[in-house]
């Protein structure tokens, strides 16, 4: 056999404790993510973790105005929406309805006595802002619903109006009611029921009210127009209520008799037009608008006037739907 030659010896590279650590690393990376895999997430102690970061960055809940503000930003302080021109401002509200809310919502109102035009103006803009917003969503409810009753708009038995926060639906004699009567004919109910389908997805307070024209009347069944309009109104809210969808306290029933004419009563075609039945949605002012007003109110009665006086000069609000 060949000789076998010795090689030399192995130069030692790392040295032999290394190994033991590697193993030793591995073992505490395992038994780390064995701990987490056995954990659980406490959901209550993250939300409280939540808010308390979010009131030390000065957001807040909601609060009653008796109550005492608490937290104040401090860019909010010292940055505020207004005009490029300066607008001191004596008083800063923050509100956020919620816990995790990532920005504030700032309302500037000044309260001092100088000022005051301008502080006026500012709050009657923002306020008729909101009120335009408003109405532009009444209107597309209204354009919903014309839609619903697109066939019966056309054949001239209904007329869908819109006028500030109110949709009214109005009924015509025409195919509702036989002449002095106050039974809703058979071929209608077809149509009430669409009625009952828009109206109970339509937000608002619902005013049903009856008219007639100037003729009088003195049956055996109605004394008056009095009686005869508040009949009418009366068959409809009752074609409304069946199979008990609606909520009844969300409806008025109202007679009017001749007293709200549409048109003059001089001929026959403007005296069939006013014996209707009007379906009067009303929907006022939202939560927010309505906070607003109360503020305004309580810190300065004269601006809430004006403003009152504004809306229903402008915006066809009756005192009701302000406030």
């Amino acid at each position: 056999m060949d000789e076998v030659e010795d090689c030399a010896p192995c130069k030692q590279k790392i040295a032999a404790w290394v190994m033991t650590f590697a193993d030793l690393m591995s073992l505490l990376m395992c038994f780390f993510v064995l701990l987490l895999s056995f954990s659980e997430m406490d959901a209550l102690k993250f939300k409280r973790l939540a808010g308390s970061m979010n009131e030390a960055f000065g957001v807040q809940n909601v609060l009653n105005v008796t109550d005492i503000p608490k937290g104040t930003s401090i860019i909010a302080q010292e940055f505020s929406p207004g005009r490029p021109d300066p607008t001191p401002i004596n008083e800063i509200w923050q509100k956020t309805a919620n816990l995790t809310e990532s920005s504030l919502d700032v309302a500037c109102l000044d309260t001092g006595s100088s000022n005051a035009g301008e502080r006026g103006d500012a709050v009657k803009l923002v306020i008729m802002n909101k009120l335009k917003e408003l109405i532009g969503e009444t209107e597309q409810d209204a354009l919903t619903i014309a839609g619903a009753l697109s066939k019966e708009i056309s054949e001239g038995m209904l007329e869908v109006e819109t006028e500030g926060r109110k949709i009214t639906i109005r009924v015509r004699e025409k195919g509702s009611f036989r002449s002095g009567s106050a039974t809703l004919n058979e071929d209608f109910l077809p149509t009430l029921a669409v009625i009952k389908q828009v109206v109970s997805g339509t937000p608002g307070v619902i005013s049903i009210e009856g008219h007639t024209d100037s003729i009088p009347i003195n049956t055996a069944a109605f004394r008056s127009n009095w009686a005869l309009s508040s009949a009418r109104a009366v068959s409809v809210a009752h074609g409304l209520f069946e199979g008990g969808e609606l909520r009844q306290d969300r409806f008025s029933v109202k007679g009017y008799a001749e007293t709200r004419p549409l048109e003059s009563n001089d001929t026959a075609s403007n005296r069939s037009r006013n014996r209707r039945v009007e379906i009067v949605i009303s929907q006022g002012l939202d939560q927010e608008a309505d906070d607003q007003l109360n503020a305004i109110k309580n810190i300065d009665p004269g601006l809430y006037n004006e403003i009152k006086s504004e809306f229903q000069t402008r915006f066809q609000l009756s005192k009701d739907e302000i406030f």
